[in-house]
């Protein structure tokens, strides 16, 4: 069977001529036929929204997985803290929007200024006086006293119903249109 037979028996086709003087013959199911070879013209949509949707569910795999990980680490370092705490009054020495650092004397009167910051810094303003816990074994590792692990819960289960709340309805759109 040639190329051009090929063609003709898919669908009715309809004859064009290249740049080169190359004869095609074009079925109606999106195949391409030439008298030099047979060539399968894929239409490019469904591929990209496949991809698309797959790129929309992978966004939303990741921010999930980060998610979880921040609330394991925040209940990581709570269980650390509450495993040999020390307790003593802070100086909110700077407050910048990636961290808060504190000053505080342990009981053996070394001074500290973690430079992670202290954990759960919501509210602090630079000067403020405030409680604090720390890890007797790692100074470094401080908290505001009274708070913990589930003030995390919220913005973390609002970030993901959110993302979950765009990405179904946009996977959905973008296969119903495949």
């Amino acid at each position: 069977m040639n190329c051009s037979s090929w063609a003709k028996q898919t669908q009715p086709a309809a004859a064009d001529v290249t740049r080169s003087g190359e004869r095609r013959v074009r079925g109606g199911s999106g195949a391409v036929a030439t008298l030099t070879g047979v060539t399968q013209q894929v239409t490019r949509r469904p591929r990209v929204r496949r991809w698309l949707s797959r790129g929309l569910l992978v966004f939303a795999a990741i921010v999930t997985f980060l998610c979880v990980v921040l609330v394991v680490a925040a209940w990581t370092e709570d269980i650390s803290i509450d495993d040999n705490t020390g307790y003593a009054d802070a100086e909110v020495v700077s407050d910048t929007f990636t961290r808060t650092l504190v000053l505080f004397y342990a009981k053996d009167g070394a001074e500290h200024i973690p430079q992670t910051g202290v954990l759960y810094p919501s509210g602090l303003r630079e000067g403020d006086v405030v409680r604090v816990e720390y890890s007797k074994d790692n100074p470094e590792l401080v908290r505001v006293a009274g708070r913990g692990a589930v003030i995390t819960l919220l913005p973390v289960g609002l970030t993901l119903v959110i993302v979950w709340a765009v990405v179904i309805p946009g996977v959905w759109w973008v296969r119903r249109r495949m």
